[in-house]
């Protein structure tokens, strides 16, 4: 059986759209220094739904990710698998840390509360019974986030982990669009996230891929 801890084993091929989701991805990529074969879809023309892509990912979506014959979709699901996979940079509480259960619920709550929250919120949806709702309420979701950056720097206190490369970036564009509202403390963590090295690389890269594909 394969060793994933073994470097050479452990490249994977990536699908990225400049411009979307999977700029946290990438993003985290860089802050793993993780060995990756980039393939770049064009989001206007449409590549995301050709048939070459659709057997690779049948929800036409990015990000994803092979690793052997490992297909991984949903954003969260990959944050969790990329860190784990280079367990020497550190981004993941390994199993039996007490950070590991927090780590794993703010990955999950990303795509399991907030996400449907900026969804409904960007379409202008009218609020549903909280008991309906996968999110509860709006203030049920910002208060929550809330509480959390108070405890720390960073999402688990302390310690910089892949949770905040996703919250980081996913903040920082929600607040640009006015999604999010840019309180003081949303934007010292924002600013903490996306000022690292491996940030800024991979922002530098996408605008990179955005006047490539423009040309």
């Amino acid at each position: 059986m394969p060793n994933i801890h073994d470097q050479s084993d452990r490249k994977v091929i990536f699908f990225h759209a400049p411009q979307s989701r999977s700029g946290g991805t990438l993003a985290l990529l860089e802050e793993l220094d993780a060995d990756y074969e980039l393939h770049l879809l064009n989001l206007k023309q449409g590549e995301q739904r050709q048939s070459s892509y659709l057997a690779i990912n049948p929800m036409g979506k990015v990000p994803a990710i092979l690793h052997r014959d490992a297909l991984v979709t949903e954003q969260p699901a990959v944050f969790l698998y990329m860190a784990d996979l280079y367990p020497e940079a550190r981004l993941a509480p390994s199993i039996g840390d007490p950070l590991r259960g927090p780590y794993v619920r703010w990955l999950v709550y990303y795509g399991s509360s907030f996400e449907p929250a900026i969804v409904d919120r960007s379409q202008k949806r009218a609020p549903v019974p909280p008991m309906t709702s996968p999110y509860g309420g709006w203030d049920d979701v910002m208060n929550t986030i809330h509480a959390q950056l108070a405890k720390g720097p960073y999402l688990l206190g302390e310690r910089f982990t892949a949770a905040d490369v996703l919250w980081g970036g996913a903040l920082h564009w929600t607040t640009l669009f006015n999604l999010v509202p840019d309180t003081p403390d949303i934007r010292a963590y924002i600013e903490r996230v996306i000022t690292r090295p491996a940030m800024q690389r991979a922002a530098a890269r996408d605008e990179a891929f955005v006047a490539q594909q423009a040309a």
